[in-house]
């Protein structure tokens, strides 16, 4: 179990494996008993449905927002039409409490990450221009990065330098 809320970010080029990590990731620290939350950001349009679903009709149609909500889950979804994105701030204020929450994406936010490096990517490594980046799992050594690296590979190498190296829900929000 983490002691209060804390956060870490997962960053990397595209096609890197941040969401294959994470999802091999997700289950190791569960199973430590951290309870974990996520915040993904995406480049793209998307929908949390289908098109047909209800929910999906109803934000079509023009409702700003649509909650759904059943005995299993609720989501949320908001629709921003002519306004500004979100802030990673003001994501993280919607959070509901939690352990540890996993940050994928916003790499040039100034939250304490983990560099996903894949060497056949063919992409630089962030890291030496980047001093968020506060660890590094890869699947190539980095030996003068001066910051902990692990094995891109190994889950539970790569869950116990998320808990290494997570900081402070307080402290991020500080930062933002």
């Amino acid at each position: 179990m983490v002691s209060g809320m804390r956060l870490i970010g997962l960053a990397g080029w595209s096609g890197a494996g941040k969401t294959n990590l994470l999802v091999r990731a997700i289950p190791v620290l569960v199973a430590r008993g951290v309870k974990v939350a996520t915040i993904k950001h995406a480049h793209h349009d998307f929908d949390t449905d289908l098109p047909g679903k209800d929910s999906y009709e109803h934000r079509r149609a023009g409702a700003s927002e649509v909650l759904v909500s059943s005995g299993r889950r609720w989501a949320q979804v908001h629709e921003l039409r002519d306004e500004e994105e979100a802030t990673l701030g003001q994501l993280l204020q919607r959070i509901s409490p939690c352990d540890l929450i996993i940050v994928e994406g916003y790499k040039r936010e100034p939250i304490p990450k983990i560099e996903v490096h894949r060497a056949g990517n063919g992409r630089p490594p962030i890291h030496p221009l980047d001093t968020t980046i506060v660890g590094i799992a890869s699947d190539v050594a980095f030996p003068t990065s001066g910051i902990p690296v692990v094995d891109l590979n190994d889950a539970e190498a790569v869950t116990g330098l998320m808990l290494d190296v997570a900081v402070s829900f307080e402290d991020v929000l500080g930062r933002l």
